[in-house]
């Protein structure tokens, strides 16, 4: 991977477990509750939606571990050394915003500096941390800008797997829906092969959690998939207000005030 010098303003947030789903995201963007959960987030600075978001898939794996404060049952964790593809959802974000983003996936406060984002956009990864979702990774390049996750600093093979809550499933059974356009069928063979998933949901267990979040979910506009690094077009990528991605982030779409701007955090 090569090394990256260039200021970085704008990234591309690499989603794969609940922030799949555009209203779970906007939860760590506006704060609150989502449905479902135990833990209210304080939201970022900065709340403004994501100026685009784009499916893809990128080389490596997805498996669930560890227990969730927020949903009980196993977290999803990405491992790029997994066979196959992570299907995942990229957010067109400020490099501020996804450091919010981060913090608040790791129980910090929003307001975290960005030095941590600056290793991981030259080097390609960065250790904020020993604790979950500390570690950041580039995963890619897409229009100039880079792709960042995070994720735990071990490997899927040197933790024990554990089954993921329903709740929790079923959000990123409904991202899946809405980022690539999958059906019931696929969207159950995708999940069913995870590690934490196989051998402790069945695939009828499987069938009826996927179809019921799925009903919940209207038509996407678009299901294409691309790797990150190839031509945009093809995706025909919307940001999370149905704009085309040609629309940019017009001015006074969002206020990015209410809420947005305190000085003082809290997470609970």
């Amino acid at each position: 991977m090569r090394v990256l010098t260039a200021p970085v303003s704008l990234l591309w947030y690499v989603a794969y477990g609940s922030n799949l789903h555009a209203a779970r995201l906007d939860r760590y963007l506006r704060g609150g509750r989502p449905a479902g959960g135990l833990r209210t987030y304080p939201g970022c600075r900065d709340c403004r939606p994501p100026r685009r978001t784009v499916p893809a898939l990128i080389p490596g794996g997805v498996y669930f571990a560890g227990e969730s404060r927020a949903w009980t049952g196993g977290m999803a964790f990405y491992d790029p050394e997994l066979p196959g593809r992570a299907a995942v959802r990229g957010y067109l974000v400020t490099a501020e915003q996804f450091a919010d983003i981060a913090a608040q996936e790791m129980y910090r406060p929003p307001g975290a500096d960005l030095a941590g984002i600056r290793a991981a956009v030259a080097t390609g990864r960065a250790t904020l941390g020993p604790g979950r979702y500390e570690t950041l990774l580039r995963v890619g390049e897409r229009d100039g800008q880079p792709m960042l996750t995070f994720t735990a600093p071990h490997r899927a093979v040197a933790v024990p797997w554990t089954r993921p809550a329903p709740v929790y499933l079923g959000m990123l059974a409904r991202g899946l829906r809405e980022a690539h356009g999958w059906g019931v069928a696929r969207t159950v063979d995708y999940l069913s092969g995870r590690p934490g998933v196989a051998g402790r949901w069945s695939r009828a267990a499987l069938r009826t959690l996927v179809g019921a979040a799925h009903v919940a979910v209207a038509d996407p506009p678009s299901g294409l998939q691309v790797e990150f690094g190839q031509s945009a077009p093809a995706a025909g990528p919307v940001d999370m207000n149905g704009r085309s991605a040609g629309d940019g982030w017009p001015a006074g779409s969002f206020s990015g005030q209410e809420g947005c701007h305190s000085n003082v955090f809290g997470v609970t």
